[in-house]
């Protein structure tokens, strides 16, 4: 009873985190197109189903991937085993982004604009190598008390630097896909390493050094994308012809959701192994509660498919329609305004970012709220899909743009209170994953290949970077003014 009660309640919340997104839908629809959205029961379906989907997730969250990810890391840091330890957080980190589906999505995409020069398999595994050895690094934070800002700041510049010696081609797909290694089950898990780690050290604190290891998952991938790009341009082919797949005909629905909930099981599947060999042959115990634990990633899975099903029925396509009518008309403050309303919208119903600011406000000596985290977050999204939305229609050099932000990010990081430093950053990499990358992506890919002398390839991809890097410096800016002004901590608790 106590379980179906915290359903209900879970399934209301997410059913107002999803109001945004039909405010700005029939927003435009009404006033901006004059019409009615198509199948307005499909859209209203397809909501419920994303709010059965998110309700389910968030539940099965707490039955299963925090607590194994902390119990793990609690054992590994009481028997002392570092190799074990190291091991796993490179086999961890690989399995969760080698068959991510969003990181699968943008590799093809640049496969195909690229012409295949662009290999999206090599793609995929120079992120998935990126990513287990920085969640490596990361892991050697927690437990040697480096300060996380300081490898941060000294990572960003080698990111910047790169950008001036990378392929321009290569650049934008470069920090896309930093963006895109996280999502709505990997966060979590690797989160829940992170803070167990530091609650299991004496002298460690779950707020700064729990949190940290997303924002590097997030970072490596966008150095060793541009050393693949400075290889392919420099030493590789011209480019063979990319794999688009082939016409299947007509599916039954029945056997499409088969189909689509198998491959979600695969895509979660090399985690969910990599962390049983660990727990019962590396370290040789049983799971505590392993039947609540399987439970729990059952609802994982099942939250997660429903919550895509019901995107994909309502939002997406809606999405998506909207983007190309506003191409069409060719109103540069349309668009933006477009852009600024629904980053803000897909930001506030983003599960993992529900999630981590929960957690967040749960182990926080500091008075974080995370309703305010999740406002001030999806406030630096809009801000930052704007700006890159402007970008592209001005036509100005995504290196410059991306320079100057991080240089923005360099200055509020030396003057924001270090509590909050690997918080921010952990926040800017779970805002880009299944709500907001799709929509993002076809937006920006979309715009450059209808703007004269735009490429799809060099201006298309860089948007999911900035909706990355602006809620950093929106939560740093947050944390500032808390500590400058008593009267807003006061009123954010």
């Amino acid at each position: 009873m106590e379980h179906l009660r915290h359903f209900a309640q879970e399934f209301r919340k997410a059913l107002r985190n999803l109001l945004p997104i039909v405010a700005v839908v029939v927003a435009f629809q009404l006033l901006v197109f004059r019409r009615m959205p198509e199948d307005p029961l499909q859209l209203v379906a397809g909501l419920l189903i994303v709010g059965v989907g998110i309700a389910l997730f968030l539940q099965g969250l707490d039955l299963s991937v925090f607590p194994v990810g902390k119990n793990l890391a609690n054992q590994f840091t009481r028997r002392g085993a570092l190799g074990l330890l190291l091991t796993f957080g490179f086999a961890i980190g690989f399995a969760a982004v080698v068959a991510e589906p969003a990181l699968i999505a943008v590799a093809e995409q640049a496969e195909l604009i690229s012409e295949g020069r662009i290999d999206g398999v090599v793609l995929r595994v120079v992120i998935a190598v990126s990513v287990g050895l920085v969640l490596v690094l990361g892991i050697l934070r927690v437990l040697r008390g480096w300060a996380v800002h300081r490898i941060l700041i000294g990572g960003y510049v080698v990111v910047l630097v790169a950008t001036f010696v990378a392929p321009p081609e290569i650049v934008g797909l470069a920090f896309d896909s930093g963006g895109v290694t996280t999502n709505v089950v990997t966060v979590p898990l690797i989160a829940a390493i992170g803070i167990g780690l530091a609650n299991s050290i004496r002298g460690r604190s779950a707020l700064t050094d729990g949190f940290g290891l997303v924002a590097l998952c997030v970072m490596v991938p966008m150095i060793g994308v541009q050393l693949y790009g400075m290889w392919v341009y420099t030493f590789g082919g011209g480019g063979g012809t990319p794999t688009t797949g082939s016409d299947q005909g007509s599916t039954p629905l029945w056997l499409e959701h088969v189909v689509g909930l198998a491959e979600m099981v695969r895509d979660v599947a090399p985690m969910v192994i990599v962390v049983l060999f660990f727990q019962y042959v590396a370290l040789r115990r049983k799971l505590s509660h392993p039947l609540r634990v399987a439970v729990g990633f059952v609802m994982v899975l099942v939250g997660l498919y429903a919550f895509v099903v019901g995107l994909k029925m309502g939002l997406f396509p809606l999405g998506t329609q909207m983007a190309e009518q506003l191409i069409d008309r060719g109103v540069p403050a349309l668009i933006l305004l477009f852009a600024l309303l629904i980053g803000f919208a897909t930001t506030m119903a983003e599960p993992a970012l529900v999630a981590i600011a929960d957690q967040a406000e749960n182990i926080s000596p500091a008075g974080i709220n995370a309703t305010a985290i999740r406002l001030v977050v999806a406030t630096g999204v809009a801000v930052g899909i704007a700006l890159g939305v402007y970008r592209i229609l001005s036509g100005g050099p995504l290196h410059y743009f991306i320079m100057v932000s991080y240089a923005v990010v360099i200055v509020l990081v030396v003057l924001a209170p270090k509590y909050i430093v690997a918080l921010a950053f952990d926040l800017g990499g779970v805002t880009t994953s299944e709500v907001t990358v799709p929509l993002v992506t076809a937006l920006g890919i979309g715009l450059a290949s209808a703007i004269d002398g735009r490429s799809a390839l060099l201006d298309g991809f860089g948007l999911i970077a900035f909706a990355s890097i602006f809620p950093i410096i929106s939560v740093l800016l947050y944390a500032i003014a808390l500590e400058k002004v008593p009267r807003l901590r006061k009123e954010s608790t």
